[in-house]
């Protein structure tokens, strides 16, 4: 496997990065597929809710985890799981602790290192379909978590393929790059929703830290180090960065992985994308100029294709059935 230029070619309408990004957010009409939540049990005491699109019984399944304050609803999510059920592939949506719409008991929630909870789905999952084929996607902060993943479970047999989309490889650079020209809206857009979920949360229970003026933090690295840091025990949003980005992580990866990346993505700096020295051999890292941050726009504009669940789907299909048509 090696590092190699996309077959991704932007509309002409569509070359703009943040066009890119904010087109299928804005306009996409994507499928409202039909879910059956699943409430999964952890043994901590919380709980992680499961969405199936599974209307294909005994087909090979596909773990999909969203990005940041994402869920099943997804434009991303929705567009790629009615792809992979046309291609006879099931699909189920891991919630983040918090993302499903309920607020979850415990204090702490998620971060984009947290792997214990995708380990522990895999594992149901495995437990109760030992012969299923079993993929992954990971979508921004779903692929950094996948990806660390992997790193973490060099020789895992739990899953037989993988693809992430627009990770951000280095927490620091990402928050860095957020704090640069318009991707500053991106931010501000994600904080506002980082901060809702953090007042709704406590409004219901004694929270063990000061939130006092949550409202005030106007970026990434203070929520970071006010939030996520403390309550997930690291010593500081630094500490989190450094423990958590992926790309330390890429080299040890010993499953068949595709990553589908943007040079042009608002929320990486270019400096942070993988080198060939920091992936395994069994990674293929394709890196388009144009994207965005999932975005991956092609086509007339008087019908818009999105070329990312075409080219996840594909993937899939050739890894877990053999067939794409």
């Amino acid at each position: 496997m090696s590092i190699v230029e996309s077959s991704f070619q932007a509309a002409s309408w569509c070359r703009n990065p943040h066009l890119q990004t904010l087109w299928p957010y804005w306009f996409r009409r994507s499928p409202s597929p039909t879910y059956r939540r699943e409430r999964l049990e952890l043994d901590d005491g919380d709980f992680l809710d499961l969405d199936w699109y599974d209307s294909l019984p005994h087909s090979p399944l596909v773990v999909v985890l969203h990005g940041l304050e994402g869920c099943s609803g997804s434009h991303y999510v929705r567009g790629l799981v009615d792809t992979l059920a046309h291609h006879g592939v099931r699909s189920v949506i891991m919630h983040q602790r918090g993302c499903s719409g309920t607020p979850n008991r415990l204090a702490r929630g998620y971060h984009a290192g947290e792997t214990l909870d995708f380990d522990a789905v895999l594992q149901r999952l495995r437990q109760r379909e030992p012969d299923t084929a079993l993929a992954a996607v990971g979508f921004s902060m779903g692929g950094n978590i996948l990806l660390k993943w992997m790193g973490e479970h060099p020789a895992t047999d739990m899953i037989e393929t993988a693809v992430a989309v627009s990770v951000p490889f280095s927490l620091a650079e990402g928050v860095r790059r957020m704090e640069q020209g318009i991707s500053r809206l991106y931010q501000w857009r994600l904080l506002s929703l980082m901060r809702r979920s953090i007042n709704t949360k406590f409004d219901a229970m004694r929270a063990p830290i000061d939130f006092k003026d949550v409202s005030r933090i106007r970026n990434f690295f203070e929520f970071d180090d006010r939030v996520t840091a403390p309550l997930h025990g690291f010593a500081g949003a630094e500490d989190y960065y450094r423990r958590c980005s992926s790309r330390p992580f890429l080299f040890s990866i010993d499953v068949d992985t595709l990553i589908l990346h943007a040079l042009d993505d608002p929320m990486l700096t270019p400096a942070a994308v993988p080198t060939e020295a920091d992936i395994s051999g069994t990674i293929r890292l394709e890196l388009s100029r144009t994207g965005g941050h999932v975005g991956f726009v092609h086509g007339p504009l008087w019908r818009p294709r999105y070329w990312l669940d075409q080219r996840i789907t594909r993937h899939l299909c050739r890894k877990l059935n053999g067939t794409y048509t």
